[in-house]
């Protein structure tokens, strides 16, 4: 059984089949697990690229945040953001957000942490049989955004091809900032509408919990498609958005700028679940859901548990 992608759904997906007993391997293209639960180190501090929090309310995830939190790996961040458009700025009451001290990749990490994944692992195509790469599965789970998986998949696998192809995916920059100093009106997170620039704009210092003057900027669709091919040649103009928006008289350090090409689904399914056909070809990830870190796990977990009551 495989299982390509070692994001949160795909290490949901690989952890309920392992616990049935189903023999599985994860691969994952790229060098860490994580996925769009992104996280690197810059000049040793961890910084989130990707999803900005998380948030919970279906019990089973409520159960695994706290687990999260009695290791030390999460902590409850806010449940207020400020919104900026052209009404000026307010505050927007929500439900309580979840940040990871070390990055929300480490949650990730944890759930893997006793299953075997490969990094590093191209998988270059999935026929029928299944097979990948040519060698026969039991079983294949694709936890990637559908246009990955269309990558991959054989067009004689009819259903699961037609399922990726139903996915439409937006991109985003994520660019980090550091500040000489924290000049900056409190808040934890900032919503950005109608803006030509931005979509979001976390405290990552807050975030965090060590104060540190580092900002993430979320760039919105539009700007980012724009600027795909180069991405770091967008970070002057991000960086200069921000502190218009912020009113920061001082320059920024623009540290990195990440590019997600498929960073949110446009039109995600409104009922959730996951793909499965009668090829044992799956697809699983926040397509299926709202998009939220909780709807890729779900998305995940209810594909292995599937898989493995029909593998077992």
């Amino acid at each position: 059984m495989i299982v390509v992608g070692a994001g949160i759904a795909g290490v949901a997906c690989a952890g309920e089949l392992a616990r049935a007993g189903v023999p599985v391997q994860v691969r994952e293209r790229g060098r860490v697990a994580g996925g769009r639960m992104a996280s690197r180190r810059f000049d040793g501090r961890p910084a989130d690229l990707g999803a900005a929090y998380l948030t919970a309310d279906d019990p089973d995830f409520v159960e695994v945040v706290r687990r999260w939190q009695a290791a030390g790996l999460v902590r409850e961040w806010t449940d207020t953001f400020v919104a900026y458009g052209p009404d000026g700025r307010r505050e927007v009451p929500g439900p309580v957000r979840w940040a990871a001290p070390r990055g929300l990749r480490s949650l990730v990490e944890e759930l893997a942490r006793e299953l075997p994944v490969t990094v590093d692992r191209f998988v270059s195509g999935v026929a029928p049989g299944p097979l990948v790469d040519g060698r026969p599965a039991a079983a294949v789970a694709l936890c990637t955004p559908g246009p990955q998986a269309a990558l991959l998949l054989d067009p004689a696998l009819a259903g699961a091809t037609r399922a990726a192809g139903r996915q439409r995916w937006s991109p985003v920059l994520a660019a980090v900032l550091r500040f000489p100093g924290r000049r900056w009106a409190d808040f934890r997170g900032a919503f950005v509408n109608d803006h030509p620039v931005l979509a979001l704009v976390c405290d990552d210092g807050d975030r965090r919990g060590d104060a540190a003057p580092v900002l993430v900027a979320h760039t919105t669709p539009e700007f980012a498609a724009g600027h795909l091919t180069q991405p770091g040649a967008a970070g002057p103009a991000i960086e200069e958005a921000v502190r218009d928006l912020l009113g920061l008289p001082d320059p920024a350090e623009l540290v990195h700028v990440h590019r997600w090409t498929y960073a949110r689904p446009v039109e995600p399914d409104p009922d959730g679940g996951f793909f499965l056909d009668d090829d044992l070809v799956g697809l699983a990830g926040d397509a299926f859901g709202r998009p939220r870190v909780q709807s890729a796990w779900r998305s995940g977990r209810d594909l292995g548990r599937e898989l493995a009551r029909r593998l077992t």
